[in-house]
């Protein structure tokens, strides 16, 4: 083998290692060099698999737990042809990457979407405040909102005499990582569930892998079938927002007990403090004058009892209505909406049930809408819902 011989093998033994150090889903790509460069700027690993190609998860050096809920921000309108060399600089300019996960096709395009994880929960929130609306391409506006991280589940068909303990014993047998079971009593009889609940689950991963095992026609519970969805995730709702609220949420009420009632029980330690009272079935909206009241009334009479029910007060969350919109949105794959000028808020009468941030039903999607129908709406007056306010209301 001549000296030209040997130097030629050398560089293509020294290409072939270099091209299988590069990981599936770059290599070949049509931006391949680009997305080499910026690993080996940032140190960052990327591989692709299940139709997403990750980057990050977790980044180099990282030593702390996994990022908390709220850190994730959900991207939408990415052209098809944009990927990692472009989005990373955007997002990283933000605030520090735990991980980005670009959903993309067969055909080696992305799929318009992304998810973009970072190391704190007011990172996520300065993206939101400042990448919504970022033009990445001339007249090509990316769309951010807070990404959907749901670990509950909404299981139907339980029967109505089972009580919360059994109901977890049950679940916890069949599924792995249960945390708790949220279960609403019956409006007409206390003694009853509704026939449905929620199962909270530590992490999306167990609430996904517990979804597939109990789908129909895999399992059944207490001798039938059950129903099995997502349930409609909670948007969390910001802090400075929360601390303006002066509205209280009042669950499990009977259906018997007036408006007169509650806000006489209501008002009882500051006379004249409760401006109004809006009842739908067997729950309220208490309107007060001021926030200390509000807190005030919440502390002393969560956990009383009124009329013979025991209830659960809170403060009710006031959500922006076109913020629940492009959430909505997110948790489907879809598009996001653009951003409105003056947010108007909404009030969630409970995650869960009814008029689910101004969108009555439409918002939960497979069996949960029957059994929210069925249990619900037939002894609701229709008129009231959805229940709508404004922020200063």
């Amino acid at each position: 083998m001549t000296a030209e011989d040997s130097t030629a093998a050398m560089s293509s033994d020294s290409a072939a290692g270099s091209s299988a150090k590069v990981p599936e889903g770059v290599a070949g790509a049509p931006n391949e060099a680009a997305l080499l460069a910026l690993m080996e700027r940032t140190g960052y690993s990327m591989v692709q698999e299940n139709g997403q190609r990750k980057y990050g998860g977790p980044p180099p050096g990282w030593e702390g737990p996994h990022p908390q809920r709220g850190c994730e921000v959900f991207v939408g309108k990415i052209p098809r042809d944009v990927y990692e060399d472009e989005l990373v600089p955007v997002f990283e300019a933000v605030g520090r990457i735990y991980e980005l996960r670009l959903m993309m096709d067969f055909d080696g395009k992305n799929r318009g979407y992304a998810f973009v994880m970072y190391c704190h929960k007011h990172e996520a929130k300065r993206a939101v405040r400042e990448l919504n609306n970022y033009e990445i391409r001339p007249g090509r506006l990316l769309g951010v909102c807070c990404s959907v991280d749901n670990c509950r589940l909404f299981i139907g068909g339980i029967p109505k005499m089972k009580k919360r303990e059994e109901i977890l014993e049950e679940i916890a047998k069949v599924t792995e990582g249960v945390l708790d079971v949220i279960v609403y009593a019956s409006a007409a009889d206390k003694m009853k569930n509704r026939g449905f609940a929620f199962v909270e689950y530590e992490s999306h991963r167990a609430a996904a892998m517990a979804r597939r095992k109990l789908m129909p026609g895999r399992i059944q519970l207490w001798g039938h079938q059950i129903a099995v969805d997502w349930a409609e995730p909670e948007i969390d709702v910001d802090e400075d927002v929360m601390e303006t609220v002066k509205i209280l949420y009042v669950r499990n009420l009977m259906i018997e007990t007036t408006e007169d009632t509650i806000k006489k029980s209501f008002g009882q330690f500051n006379p004249g403090c409760v401006e109004r009272v809006k009842k739908i079935r067997d729950y309220a909206f208490v309107h007060f004058t001021s926030r200390e009241d509000a807190v005030h009334a919440m502390n002393n009479l969560n956990g009383t009892e009124l009329e013979g029910s025991c209830l659960e007060v809170t403060l009710a969350k006031p959500v922006d209505k076109e913020q629940y919109s492009r959430y909505q949105k997110a948790a489907r794959g879809g598009g996001v909406a653009e951003a409105a000028q003056q947010p108007s808020y909404v009030y969630s009468c409970d995650p869960y049930t009814l008029a689910y941030y101004g969108y009555p039903y439409n918002a939960l999607i497979g069996p949960n809408r029957d059994y929210f129908v069925k249990d619900t709406i037939l002894e609701t007056h229709p008129a009231s819902l959805p229940l709508v306010l404004s922020r200063h209301a």
